[in-house]
């Protein structure tokens, strides 16, 4: 495996499949956060995952700088998982910076990076038209984001009820 993007809905098993994947290489492994831990939920949230994964993971918060974390973690590690890109684009929106910049600089990231790499994001584009424009601009940038670096990886999958459907699959 060299570059995989996984998507799916909420509670779709994306997660689940991507740290499998992950998991298949050797050596130690990244987990790269991007979710921050606003309320109780969201902590409780993060504790679960992370008590899903074994002692061979580090773990590295990176809720804006997501493509310095790809590259520091690309020196010593096996492979890197990055969980997730919706969760980064909330962030970057959140803290009005400009995302058409950040998606450059981690399509760049993503390209130059020799370590297996899973990047995990939802697909929101599959429900009804949001009522709002800012859930109309998360929507669209997500999606953006998700067609950008689809085009950049090897490797497309989509999870729906835990089970994964290949999307693209580059020859070898």
């Amino acid at each position: 495996m060299s570059s995989l993007l996984v998507l799916g809905g909420a509670r779709s098993g994306k997660s689940r499949y991507a740290q499998h994947r992950a998991e298949q290489s050797a050596g130690p492994l990244a987990f790269i956060a991007t979710a921050q831990a606003f309320d109780a939920e969201m902590a409780a949230r993060i504790a679960r995952h992370q008590e899903d994964r074994d002692d061979r993971w580090h773990t590295i918060e990176a809720p804006f700088d997501l493509p310095c974390a790809i590259r520091q973690a690309s020196k010593t590690h096996g492979a890197i998982l990055v969980d997730c890109l919706t969760l980064w684009v909330s962030n970057l929106m959140l803290a009005e910076r400009d995302i058409g910049d950040a998606a450059d600089a981690l399509a760049t990231a993503v390209a130059a990076c020799a370590m297996p790499l899973v990047l995990v994001a939802n697909e929101v584009g599959l429900g009804i038209v949001p009522d709002n424009a800012l859930a109309r601009r998360f929507r669209d940038e997500a999606g953006r984001l998700n067609q950008r670096l689809a085009a950049e990886v090897a490797e497309v999958t989509f999870v729906a009820a835990g089970l994964p459907l290949t999307l693209k699959r580059s020859a070898a």
